[in-house]
């Protein structure tokens, strides 16, 4: 299980595991993945613990028998309205004149000394860069000489209760949680190219429950946030519009949905389900286009806006690249482009072999980003691990920090 890596992707719409084993090279093979319809979750967020619990434990088993191995630990992905993101700047003066590994730790501390509210945790503190004396746009200054040491980050911070259900989650499906990834940074792993992240894009996760933007610049990130509308309103809506079951609602979508009118044909009809005992109707397939193309719209429109208030849609030069399994839906791609004035293309899980046949497609982006960004993590080093009990021992180690540094 050393080598094994596992990413659980706990969504609005289905919970994905994918297991990836991690080459001599650095190189990630996927070798088993599971997925189940997530019962329990809406909008990103658990509101019902025994379903999710249940639906997670399938998942894996699934995941375990296609691998051949037994699963004990996950990185785990949030989402969810409640997810905010902002930059910080912090400022020390190097002692020795050369910056080491523990002036990054110091300059990252003092970055992240703002004041964050008793019911949000820090999920992520991400480097965008370094700056020594007045030289910016250095990403690893150890080594380098100066006297003072400048570094702007991301924290990504989500409600503290959010975070705990999701890992009391996993907890009692018998899982340890290694770490909590923000869904949208996992995703970027998986789809976004070297040369998108350093040229500037932006990467939007359309899912089920909630639809999340980060933006990409100079090889860092420099926004994120998620908008709690996903493919769920786009069901509801055609649920609503032709009066018809959420569920069968659901299937209509996947097969027949169309998020540009102008691409579906003038005769093109679809038999419809009835609620209750009526019999089922025959509509034309225009009207499901009708009813998704201004839903699709206004979602990329918020999305849009949030790009603009950030200041960073400058920076967005490469375009703008869409995954999740809602971005499957035919038009995204042409709206995306309508909407935001750039190009436009749907994100593929890239940077994978093994069995990446299983999980080509744009609804396991973030369960394969899961996966890469724990392979990533544990090349850099390893990080604390999240578990009920963290709290506690991560405040003993950081103490005896502390008395190892004045010595």
């Amino acid at each position: 299980m050393e080598d094994l890596i596992v990413g659980l992707d706990i969504g609005t719409s289905k919970i994905c595991a994918v297991v990836g084993e991690v080459r001599p090279d650095g190189r990630v093979d996927i070798v088993g993945m599971g997925s189940h319809p997530s019962i329990g979750l809406r909008k990103g967020m658990v509101i019902n613990i025994e379903n999710t619990v249940n639906s997670i434990k399938e998942a894996i088993e699934e995941a375990e028998t296609m691998a051949g191995c037994e699963i004990s630990s996950v990185y785990a992905g949030i989402a969810g309205g409640h997810i905010k993101g902002f930059n910080s700047h912090g400022i020390i003066a190097l002692k020795n004149r050369e910056v080491t590994k523990k002036d990054i730790e110091r300059v990252i501390d003092a970055a992240r000394a703002v004041a964050i509210p008793m019911d949000r945790e820090v999920i992520h503190t991400l480097p965008q860069e370094f700056i020594v004396d007045d030289q910016a746009g250095i990403t690893d200054p150890v080594g380098m000489s100066g006297v003072r040491l400048e570094v702007k980050i991301h924290i990504v911070t989500g409600a503290v209760t959010s975070a705990q259900n999701i890992i009391k989650c996993a907890n009692r499906a018998g899982l340890d949680v290694y770490d909590i990834i923000l869904e949208s940074l996992a995703s970027s792993e998986a789809v976004l190219s070297d040369e998108e992240r350093t040229l500037g894009a932006a990467l939007l996760d359309f899912g089920g429950g909630t639809t999340d933007l980060a933006v990409f610049s100079r090889g860092s990130i420099k926004h994120t946030s998620v908008l709690a509308l996903g493919g769920d309103n786009l069901s509801n809506d055609i649920a609503i519009g032709i009066r018809t079951p959420f569920k069968e609602a659901e299937k209509i979508k996947i097969k027949y949905g169309c998020g540009l009118t102008s691409l579906i044909g003038k005769d093109e009809t679809v038999e419809v389900p009835s609620v209750g005992e009526r019999a089922p109707r025959t509509i034309s397939r225009e009207l499901i286009g009708e009813i998704l193309e201004p839903r699709v719209e206004e979602i990329f429109s918020l999305i849009y806006q949030e790009l603009i208030r950030s200041g960073y849609d400058e920076l967005v030069t490469s375009g703008v690249v869409a995954t999740g399994g809602s971005s499957l839906l035919p038009g995204v791609p042409e709206i995306l482009e309508q909407v935001f004035n750039m190009p436009a293309r749907i994100g593929y899980p890239t940077n994978i072999g093994g069995l990446k046949e299983i999980v080509n497609s744009p609804m396991y982006a973030t369960a394969v980003g899961l996966v890469l960004y724990g392979a990533n993590l544990e090349k850099r080093e390893k990080k604390f691990r999240i578990r009920d009990t963290n709290i506690f021992n991560r405040i003993v180690s950081r103490m005896k920090r502390w008395f190892v540094d004045e010595e």
